[in-house]
């Protein structure tokens, strides 16, 4: 009888705890998503309480959308690029800081100065988003006063008298954003594979380089092998926030929200908010939520089970 007593007080002492936190995440975060998908078969305005039920009307004009399809591929560019390039420069950098320098008295150890470059590579994400959206905006003018073009023009590669528009040419500005995006990752995931690379044995580097294995065999054959579950992680998050990219565009790009010149930088975040705050139709946008979240879910669970592989213990 005791040992049933102590069971049940150990139970309702958990539950105690639970039942707040269960019920705030019920209210905040689960309903909401309820009410969008409910609203998503319906032609709410928005404004007013009343709306009616229109059952796929909704899904099938997204799938007839030019502006939404447009911005969907420009989500799985992103998709490919922002998570690819930020895990091998983080990757190379990380490696550099830790192990890349040569080997002496000490043993492995990063390149001269290693700590120093931690801070720089990830000052950048100290900077909020719409701060980097200012930064960036000066060095991409599209005058003499641009970072970049001063730059150019200073090397002669480009006209004073017709300087590059980069965030109003229609094949430079996604990549532009791009460039931001790794710019403002590369630093946190530099810090993220550096802490996986030092719980990593020295010992081991040590033995790759009495073995006679160069820098990037290293690298290939030991690092990256070691550091697989926290890649796998980064390549999640990563896409995740590609599939986003809402405050980027809709602050440095032209139109309402965002997404110009003439829809070539939109992403869906940006083409469902014009829709929901701009053109009043919000049953269409909460289908298009409801189509991201989707897809995302879908991304992760594609990218876990693609990147799965025997654990490497040590």
């Amino acid at each position: 009888m005791s040992q049933v007593a102590t069971s049940r007080g150990r139970v309702g002492f958990i539950a105690g705890f639970l039942v707040l936190p269960l019920a705030l995440y019920l209210t905040f975060v689960i309903w909401p998503y309820i009410q969008t998908f409910g609203y998503s078969f319906t032609n709410w305005s928005g404004q007013s309480p009343t709306f009616g039920f229109i059952g796929l009307d909704n899904y099938t004009a997204l799938m007839k959308d030019e502006v939404f399809l447009g911005a969907l591929w420009h989500n799985l560019l992103l998709l490919v690029f922002v998570p690819t390039l930020t895990i091998l420069l983080a990757l190379f950098f990380a490696f550099m800081v830790n192990a890349g320098g040569r080997s002496g008295a000490g043993g492995v150890r990063g390149v001269r100065g290693s700590a120093f470059y931690k801070i720089v590579y990830f000052f950048p994400q100290v900077l909020s988003l719409a701060i980097l959206a200012v930064l960036f905006g000066a060095v991409y003018r599209s005058d003499e006063g641009g970072l970049l073009n001063g730059f150019l023009i200073g090397l002669g590669l480009v006209d004073p008298a017709h300087p590059v528009e980069w965030l109003n040419e229609p094949n430079l500005v996604l990549w532009c954003l791009l460039l931001v995006v790794v710019w403002h990752g590369v630093g946190f995931y530099l810090v993220l594979f550096s802490a996986a690379m030092q719980s990593v044995p020295k010992d081991i580097y040590e033995a790759a380089l009495l073995d006679g294995a160069g820098r990037a065999q290293t690298f290939v054959k030991v690092t990256l092998p070691l550091l697989w579950d926290s890649v796998q992680t980064s390549a999640v998050y990563l896409g995740i926030a590609a599939m986003d990219m809402f405050v980027l565009v809709s602050t440095m790009t032209s139109g309402s929200f965002g997404g110009g010149p003439d829809h070539h930088s939109e992403v869906m975040a940006t083409v469902l908010m014009r829709n929901f705050l701009y053109f009043g139709k919000s049953g269409y946008a909460c289908a298009m939520g409801v189509v991201m979240l989707v897809l995302t879910m879908i991304l992760s669970v594609v990218t876990l089970r693609a990147t799965r592989r025997e654990r490497i213990e040590f």
